[in-house]
């Protein structure tokens, strides 16, 4: 009889299981259990944070957040104990996809900025905290979550080289550069002085 390779059956389960725990809508659930009605129809139409946060209620807004970094998150750190750091790689990718593609809701998801900071801090936490760090000080600076979340991602490689994390480079390459195609309607506005700034209501 012949022998099964278990290792990429193992993988591909990683995969999957990350996926539908990373497209799970944690936006809309909160929405939804805080009355704010359908956040597809609110705001800017997007399922993470920073629309719950338009509807002018932080609390939904901050569990969002919270949790939709931690799906990524947890993702990385279960197939990490469970198989290995090739799988907590892949699970954050994973995850991630789930997030921005999430077979719940059609395919049509969120921009994952969330996620993605979810996901490098539990590959590489100084990576995590350094990308979390550059996200915070251009929101103060400047009141433009889509902006904070474009030159967070770009300087994430930066920040995995720089830190001695080399093999977290080319993923945080990779989903930078999907945040930055999900950002190309922020992009477009940012360049047309039409972004909205954090906190602005619906």
């Amino acid at each position: 009889m012949p022998m099964i390779e278990t290792a990429p059956l193992t993988l591909g389960l990683v995969a999957l299981l990350a996926y539908l725990l990373g497209a799970v809508p944690f936006g809309i659930v909160m929405a939804r259990l805080f009355g704010l009605g359908d956040l597809r129809k609110i705001g800017s139409g997007n399922i993470g944070a920073t629309n719950v946060l338009r509807t002018g209620n932080k609390p939904a807004a901050f569990l969002t957040l919270v949790l939709d970094a931690a799906k990524g998150g947890i993702a990385v750190l279960i197939a990490r104990v469970a198989v290995g750091e090739d799988a907590a790689q892949l699970a954050g990718f994973a995850a991630f996809l789930g997030h921005l593609f999430p077979v719940y809701l059609g395919f049509k998801g969120g921009k994952g900025v969330a996620t993605f900071l979810g996901t490098l801090l539990a590959l590489a936490w100084p990576v995590g905290l350094a990308a979390c760090g550059t996200w915070l000080v251009v929101a103060a600076a400047l009141r433009y979550s889509s902006l904070s979340a474009l030159v967070a991602a770009a300087l994430s490689p930066v920040w995995a080289m720089v830190l001695g994390h080399g093999e977290t480079a080319v993923l945080a390459a990779l989903l930078a550069a999907l945040i930055l195609v999900r950002h190309a309607a922020n992009i477009r506005r940012l360049i047309a002085g039409t972004e909205p700034k954090i906190g602005r209501k619906s």
